[in-house]
């Protein structure tokens, strides 16, 4: 009987979901993070109840123009860091700007432009973020689409950044700046 309990212990507590600032950030089997120009990190923050959880490549310039250059054209899909697909986890239902997305996580693409760009959120995750795995298939699984207006930024970012920017009344903005550009993605909890 005692053994019984133990292990019913064990599967329950095994189960329990774990926050999303304690998961750690997927990557390939294998992969050897320490060789990669750029770096994997993440960031983890509030939004009311939820703790969303970003997971994402670092690139930086190198002297080179990115965004809107040929490593990441305008009005092209982009898989919004570098080496796997940036993952979005949330602990709770959220808006992702007019996305409405239960907890879980997801993959965090975008299409940008020169004076706005698409933020794309989709189910599917596990691919390789390279953009041409951003196949019909994986289109299919798109929890939506929602805008955000370019900011313009006078001193260049060098390294892609991804962060949250707490607001009044629990809600955050996610930010994306790198180069001269930057927008920010209001997210809320779903009401």
């Amino acid at each position: 009987m005692r053994t019984m309990l133990v292990t019913a212990l064990v599967i329950v507590t095994s189960a329990a979901p774990a926050t999303a600032q304690d998961m750690a950030c997927p990557v390939r089997a294998g992969a050897n993070l320490a060789s990669r120009a750029s770096p994997l990190d993440s960031t983890s923050f509030a939004v009311g109840a939820a703790t969303v959880k970003i997971c994402y490549g670092r690139p930086s310039l190198k002297g080179r123009t990115m965004i809107g250059g040929e490593a990441v054209p305008y009005g092209t899909v982009w898989r919004t860091g570098a080496n796997e697909t940036t993952k979005l986890i949330t602990t709770a239902p959220l808006m992702v700007g007019t996305i409405e997305l239960p907890a879980g996580m997801y993959a965090l693409y975008t299409v940008p432009g020169e004076s706005e760009w698409e933020v794309i959120v989709n189910k599917s995750y596990e691919q390789w973020g390279r953009e041409n795995t951003y196949t019909d298939s994986v289109r299919a699984q798109e929890l939506g689409r929602t805008s955000a207006k370019v900011e313009p930024v006078a001193t260049a970012i060098e390294t892609f950044t991804i962060r949250g920017e707490p607001l009044p009344g629990g809600s955050a903005h996610l930010i994306l700046e790198w180069q001269n550009t930057r927008i920010r993605v209001p997210l809320t909890t779903k009401k």
